[in-house]
């Protein structure tokens, strides 16, 4: 077995700074893609290989030593473009002569989005309503990813000065950093008031400038937001496997669809780079009418 010398951990290290820099790249992609390079370099480490430069064979052992392990498609998907980006910082820094000729990415499944009904989404959302300190913070919590189309990531790393109350509006940092303006209004601004006026200074015992809490008064984060959609799923009646973090903005993006909104308009609410992105949940309505009309008996 080789040991991996020190100065690919150096370059690891440089190579987190390059995809912020010079990439762009999210937070959590960066995260993402030092896990993958670290996976990378352990595989090599235990299969006697040598991780610099990473050449075609050993990345196509290692990709089907990942696939053997159970790994998705969109896993390794993602270990492939981790290695590729990887390979290209190692040829700007003069590491490697020449760039390496890598596999293509792996096909990844075109999976359409799960989402809930508008039934479904009220009784989750009055699920929240038992009185409580934090039956008030999911209730709110919910009613903003909903009303306002938020990732999971987006709906944590809310800040008290993102809200714009006098224009009603909301920023919102998306992937790669990439800032846009959200509309806020009606009930979902209203509901947003109550909870910055009387619940949140319940659960602000750090003096903290995060929108959603924890009950310790902590920033919530991605895992938390998982394990309060499950668990008032659950009150609802909702099956878990309908459940999963970004459920609430798929809901929002094929229901305001079939109210007639524009693919462009849905698009920047939505924060997508592509309109292809977007065109997945005209696809699933169109896949959902398909079955209203075979199976409805009066269609």
């Amino acid at each position: 077995m080789i040991e991996v010398p020190e100065e690919s951990h150096k370059l690891v290290r440089d190579f987190a700074g390059y995809l912020r820099l010079e990439r762009g790249y999210s937070e959590n992609t960066i995260e993402a893609y030092m896990t993958d390079i670290a996976k990378w370099i352990k595989f090599c480490s235990n299969q006697n290989l040598d991780p610099i430069p990473p050449r075609h064979e050993y990345m196509s052992r290692f990709l089907k030593a990942m696939a053997s392990e159970g790994k998705s498609k969109a896993s390794l998907q993602r270990y492939a473009a981790a290695i590729r980006s990887w390979n290209r910082y190692l040829t700007i820094e003069g590491w490697v002569d020449g760039e390496q000729w890598l596999p293509s990415l792996p096909s990844k499944e075109q999976k359409l989005p799960r989402i809930l009904s508008e039934g479904e989404i009220e009784r989750l959302i009055s699920s929240c309503r038992d009185g409580s300190v934090l039956g008030g913070r999911d209730e709110t919590l919910f009613e903003l990813a909903y009303g306002c189309g938020l990732r999971a990531s987006e709906v944590c790393s809310l800040a008290l000065e993102d809200i714009d109350w006098r224009a009603g509006t909301l920023r919102v940092i998306g992937k790669g950093d990439k800032e846009r303006v959200v509309p806020l209004l009606g009930s979902v601004k209203e509901k947003l008031r109550h909870y910055v006026d009387a619940i949140r200074p319940l659960l602000n015992r750090r003096e903290e400038r995060w929108l959603f809490l924890t009950r310790t008064g902590r920033k919530l984060h991605r895992e938390d937001l998982w394990r309060i959609i499950r668990r008032r799923g659950k009150a609802a009646g909702i099956p878990s496997v309908r459940l999963h973090p970004h459920v609430l903005r798929h809901s929002l993006a094929t229901h305001m669809l079939r109210r007639g909104l524009d693919l462009r308009t849905l698009q920047e609410l939505l924060g997508h780079a592509s309109i292809s992105t977007t065109e997945r949940y005209t696809h699933l309505d169109l896949e959902l009418r398909d079955i209203y009309d075979k199976c409805h008996p009066r269609a």
